[in-house]
């Protein structure tokens, strides 16, 4: 069974920093690319920053400049490190990880709160 373990959320005041990590166990099938979605109180779930297994990286217009994902293939794990954080990146933030046969799987999120 695959499960995605993320960690790294927290409460952050504005202009600070968090890493979120997620860890995929159970994988049958090779990864394809793996990547972040957050969804903020009343708002879509919105594409933060996605990474392939070549390390091709894609980010959101506002997380460019900011954001930094990375990967470690032989763990399976995937990074997003945030710098600058604004209030407007406050949201539930959910791992996302796509396997060689395009079936997709999902953490269960971490809350990132940017507030003083």
């Amino acid at each position: 069974q695959v499960q995605l373990v993320e960690s790294g959320g927290g409460l952050v005041q504005p202009g600070g920093s968090l890493r979120l990590s997620c860890a995929a166990s159970g994988m049958r099938f090779s990864i394809n690319a793996m990547g972040w979605y957050r969804q903020a109180p009343g708002k879509q779930r919105e594409l933060v920053a996605t990474i392939t297994i070549g390390g091709s990286t894609t980010y959101v217009d506002s997380a460019k400049g900011r954001f930094i994902i990375s990967r470690d293939n032989a763990k399976n794990t995937v990074y997003l490190e945030m710098n600058s954080l604004k209030p407007e990146d406050t949201a539930v933030y959910y791992c996302n990880v796509v396997d060689g046969r395009y079936f997709t799987y999902w953490g269960q999120g971490t809350q990132v709160t940017v507030s003083s």
